[in-house]
């Protein structure tokens, strides 16, 4: 549908800056792996640190891909990086059991993906009481930590938003609604993500009615007959907006089901294999894309540095770029669609 710039944020600028600055400085089910990344890189005082990283669910490329940037991170300053994640990002009780396993095996620092931003607090703060220190990736947690390394999604849901006006503009569609289609209830990222949305879509199409919302506990087939229901609910559902990719897999396959891809517009996070093949087929208009191999690699950084006595940033944002089918084979987008992953790490 339509064709726009790849829009990066700034602070993926500075993000890039501060992997300089420390370069002097650096220079329970675990169903991912146990084995201990290092490199020979000289990591001067951080060398040798021991950095747990738990994921929110192993069985996402979004993580493997977060994954295979600590390992990267690992090699290159020799830091020994394990690695960890529950199976599904619904056993927040197993993320915990992981936080308790890395206290328990001493490890120096902990780089989480948190699959709830309150759940975690008293395991966090009992790792944090046992001086080990503690970077969030992605989604925040109210607990005092060192420091957090994540999208700020907000504004990434509000970019969402405002693509998803352009498209129904360019369709000449001023009126109807649009289902928001979200994992789980709870998810600080996720709620962001849907008020951004809102916000941006209201500014410029305020007659759009985004006021329909499903959760479909992070199941492709469960988001699938969502949208499939309210297709069938609402003959005025213009659009959709899925703020995961397997919300964003689930919305496509529904919308190719009902033949409904010249319809009804989708915008959808993150990337995967499926997404990125309905966004070349068209069952999805546009990907709001992250970094998380970038999420890895800093994080670790990070944690590394907080070994040693330095300041992390409290918040730092890479940024995120809009994908679509004018885009998705430029270099800079092709990367983040198709980045690398822990499973292809060579």
């Amino acid at each position: 549908m339509a064709r726009s710039r790849t829009v990066f944020s700034l602070s993926l600028v500075a993000a890039i800056a501060l992997v300089a600055l420390v370069l002097g400085v650096v220079g329970g089910r675990a169903t991912v792996s146990e084995a201990a990344s290092s490199g020979g890189g000289d990591g001067g005082a951080a060398a040798g640190v021991k950095v747990d990283v738990i994921i929110r669910a192993s069985d996402s490329a979004y993580w493997q891909t977060l994954l295979a940037g600590s390992e990267a991170a690992a090699a290159d300053y020799g830091i020994e990086v394990n690695t960890f994640g529950p199976t599904s990002e619904t056993d927040i009780a197993g993320q915990v059991q992981l936080v308790e396993n890395s206290v328990s095996r001493g490890a120096d620092a902990i780089l989480i993906a948190p699959s709830s931003s309150e759940a975690l607090n008293a395991s966090i703060d009992t790792a944090r009481e046992a001086g080990i220190k503690v970077i969030t990736a992605d989604t925040k947690v109210t607990a005092e930590i060192e420091g957090h390394i994540g999208t700020n999604n907000i504004l990434a849901g509000t970019a969402a938003g405002e693509r998803m006006c352009q498209l129904l503009t360019e369709q000449g569609t001023t009126t109807g609604k649009v289902l928001v289609e979200a994992p789980i209830a709870g998810i600080e990222a996720n709620q962001d993500r849907d008020a951004g949305f809102r916000a941006g879509l209201a500014t410029d199409c305020p007659d759009i009615d985004s006021s329909l919302q499903s959760y479909n506990n992070n199941d492709i087939g469960t988001a699938a007959s969502q949208v499939n229901d309210a297709i069938s609910a609402n003959s005025d559902l213009v659009g959709v907006f899925a703020d995961n990719n397997s919300s964003g897999v689930g919305a496509a396959t529904a919308i190719k089901d009902n033949d409904a891809a010249d319809d009804i517009a989708v915008v959808a996070f993150d990337s995967d294999p499926a997404e990125n093949a309905a966004l070349a087929d068209g069952s999805i208009d546009a990907l709001v894309v992250q970094n998380p191999w970038f999420l890895g690699y800093q994080g670790v950084v990070e944690a590394a540095m907080a070994t040693q006595g330095r300041i992390p940033p409290a918040s730092l944002d890479p940024g995120v770029a809009v994908a679509d089918r004018d885009n998705m084979d430029s270099p800079e987008i092709k990367s983040l669609l198709e980045p690398q992953t822990a499973e292809t790490n060579g």
